[in-house]
């Protein structure tokens, strides 16, 4: 990632002039002028129609745009402080009455502090209570390993009668929250920093438990979910340009998994690269490969996503470049797969 003449810590401290530090990530950055944090906007739309929604937050209105829910429906929206527990433990006490709530934080506090809550007190007594994790993956980029939610997928998906989804950008957010109102269980809700690049350029029609996908190819099948999405589609652009023709299919049902969708990867595409942006061990690189296996599909396979450590310090876009993880570095890690196959079948 860095030059001879660039010290690397340069780039992670943010001083580095590469092109790897987002401008709108400064401090008192207006969350609104982010396109893709339509949370608190859709849930209010959808609250004109539907008296069970409320929305709950742990002193985090502002960075994910809850308060553009309050704004309009204050009388259905709380703020329980820096109690993120009680939070979800509040959430379900509303749910058992039925309201529908949605209960946000950073997916580092929702899914890693909170999981004995949401799985004793909603999943458990399966009741539709939506945690919704945001700023998920490594995206809190500086704030270091105490905010970066790298476990919550592979934590989340053995919870039992816990449905796993994550938002691709602003358009499927919107379906997600829409297709979760009539869900009749708990839902995990993974979802980025808000600066989601368009994949959907409308909101599109989502069946739980079926894939999307959102380009076709032959050579090579790209699954990814959440942030990687885009970055996966634009890496199998890099990859048609080298004659590679790449499969990308966004899945975003991660609890239950696209089984299907999976399998006929395996059978009509070359290869089977999965990219998230979490700890490989136990997410969807799992998830796909616990498939694969037990079909008996034989197939070159390749988890991709941040290896079993904790990341640096940084700038989120510097971590993407540093662990491949962004379009360059996810064709990278294709071609590698399938060279390696072809040496094999030599």
């Amino acid at each position: 990632m860095a030059t001879d003449t660039q010290d690397q810590s340069e780039i992670f401290n943010g001083t580095a002039n590469v092109g790897l530090k987002d401008t709108r990530s400064v401090d008192g950055t207006d969350t609104r002028t982010i396109p893709a944090f339509v949370f608190g906007e859709e849930l209010a739309d959808l609250a004109e129609h539907d008296p069970r929604i409320v929305v709950l937050t742990a002193d985090l209105g502002r960075s994910n745009r809850a308060l553009d829910f309050a704004a309009r429906h204050p009388t259905r929206f709380v703020n329980v402080g820096i109690a993120e527990k009680n939070m979800i433990t509040i959430a379900a006490g509303m749910a058992s009455c039925g309201y529908v709530p949605f209960a946000a934080t950073f997916g580092s506090f929702a899914a890693l502090l909170c999981a004995e809550q949401i799985r004793t007190d909603c999943a458990y007594p399966d009741l539709p209570v939506r945690v919704v994790g945001h700023h998920s993956g490594m995206s809190m980029g500086f704030y270091g390993t105490s905010h970066h939610s790298l476990e919550d997928l592979g934590m989340m998906r053995t919870i039992a009668d816990l449905t796993v989804v994550c938002a691709t950008d602003a358009n499927h957010l919107r379906a997600l929250l829409r297709l979760s109102l009539n869900h009749p269980g708990a839902m995990y809700l993974r979802l980025g920093r808000g600066r989601d690049p368009e994949v959907y350029a409308a909101v599109p029609e989502l069946i739980l438990g079926r894939a999307e996908t959102v380009r076709d190819g032959s050579d090579l099948t790209i699954i990814a979910t959440g942030s990687e999405v885009h970055p996966a589609v634009q890496a199998a652009e890099i990859l048609a340009a080298q004659g590679i023709s790449s499969r990308v299919v966004d899945m975003w049902t991660i609890s239950p998994l696209d089984r299907a969708a999976v399998l006929d990867a395996a059978e009509s595409t070359g290869a089977v690269l999965t990219v998230e942006e979490g700890n490989v061990t136990g997410g969807l690189g799992t998830a796909v490969a616990e498939i694969l296996l037990e079909a008996g599909a034989r197939v070159p396979f390749r988890r991709h996503g941040v290896p079993d450590e904790h990341v640096p310090v940084g700038p989120p876009a510097a971590l993407y470049a540093h662990y491949r993880l962004d379009a360059p570095g996810i064709a990278e890690v294709a071609h590698e797969l399938l060279t390696s196959t072809k040496g094999k079948q030599a």
